[in-house]
């Protein structure tokens, strides 16, 4: 669904993706459906019209053609009864048209995972180049708990994004054995 109207039946706007997931999964459930009932009918018509019986001798009984037709409807039938085992709230078989609308379609484990990241600015001197720049980089998301780092030498700082609660020494240790001066 690209462009449509969504009424929700509730205050609950997870029923939104919800709607769209169901009826992506209903379209494809029609499609399989429509393919297999044109294999069926590919294969079936001419066989009991007796195109067949010159080339291959095969005849079908009108008793096994009612069959034939029984079980291709049991086939359908079930196979839309598949949808009762779709999981409307999964977001695993999302695809996502724009590769810059990712961070909008996260897995529950991503969002918990970026609930307990934060954000340090630590004020360096020394770097002059993005040479400087990538070697801070480098020597700070060596220590654990730093996921990464973003040094500007023109601002003279560091963002960085933790995961855990980095000593300031620690991160002091890391600047200056890198050859910079930490300014905190």
């Amino acid at each position: 669904i690209d462009a449509a109207d969504v009424v929700l039946m509730s205050s609950s706007l997870a029923d939104v993706p919800a709607a769209v997931r169901l009826s992506r999964a209903t379209l494809r459930n029609i499609h399989e459906n429509l393919f297999w009932a044109f294999f069926y009918n590919v294969i079936g018509i001419p066989l009991a019209a007796g195109v067949w019986i010159n080339i291959t001798g095969w005849q079908l009984s009108p008793m096994f053609g009612a069959a034939a037709m029984s079980l291709s409807s049991f086939c359908v039938v079930t196979n839309a009864l598949r949808l009762n085992f779709f999981n409307i709230r999964s977001s695993k078989r999302d695809k996502i048209k724009n590769p810059a609308d990712i961070s909008a379609f996260k897995h529950e484990s991503e969002i918990i995972k970026e609930e307990k990241t934060m954000t340090k600015t630590i004020t360096v001197k020394g770097m002059m180049c993005a040479n400087c720049e990538n070697h801070v980089k480098k020597a700070l998301e060596a220590l654990d708990g730093v996921e990464s780092a973003v040094a500007s030498h023109e601002a003279e700082n560091v963002v960085l994004t933790l995961s855990s609660d980095v000593p300031e020494e620690a991160l002091r240790k890391a600047v200056t054995d890198a050859g910079y001066e930490y300014v905190g």
